[in-house]
């Protein structure tokens, strides 16, 4: 062999290498698999299982749906003026395909801080496909709650399955009156 073809193998080896660790790269890149993507789909697989064994009946409802935002903690906290942000995943057919954040600022009376974790059950097509087309989703008073603290029943009545987004709010810990998702933001995160 000579020398010439030595380098051309050489380079075209190192080519190759190039294009496979740049391609190794950028499919560790997307967050899935990743470590940032496996704590948070450890916390949701969790918030499921406990939301699962506190409300049996969402089994049901989570199998109709077309997907679910789970967001594992979301912590909120104010005196005049609040804020909260959380973590989460959208999981379609139980495998997460994206992740998301939620932010939220609110004004007025309201002191504390508060935790808790929620669940938007998307139960059309469309309203999936609304939500992931979005650069930035905004919860509002169109969702329908099917249960917001323990203690409350799941209604899965007709009415309650027509709405296109479904919620569900528990494990709640701290010192704040009240958890609404109204004007809650939800923003894809790139990992």
């Amino acid at each position: 062999m000579s020398t010439n073809s030595s380098l051309r193998l050489s380079r075209r080896g190192f080519t190759l290498t190039a294009l496979a660790g740049l391609s190794v790269t950028a499919a560790c890149g997307n967050g899935v698999g990743s470590t940032y993507g496996s704590k948070i789909d450890a916390r949701v697989d969790a918030t499921l299982s406990e939301m699962y064994s506190l409300y049996p009946n969402t089994r049901g409802l989570a199998q109709k749906a077309a997907g679910l935002l789970v967001m594992p903690l979301v912590t909120e906290g104010g005196l005049w003026l609040g804020a909260g942000y959380g973590r989460g995943a959208l999981r379609v057919n139980g495998v997460s395909v994206d992740y998301y954040s939620t932010a939220k600022a609110s004004a007025g009376f309201q002191i504390g801080v508060q935790q808790y974790a929620h669940v938007l059950f998307f139960m059309t097509e469309d309203a999936l496909a609304d939500f992931r087309r979005s650069s930035g989703w905004v919860a509002g008073g169109d969702i329908e709650y099917v249960f917001s603290d323990k203690g409350d029943s799941i209604a899965t009545d007709t009415t309650t399955l027509r709405s296109p987004v479904l919620a569900a709010v528990f494990g709640r810990a701290g010192l704040r009156i009240g958890a609404t998702l109204e004007g809650i933001k939800y923003t894809r995160i790139i990992p």
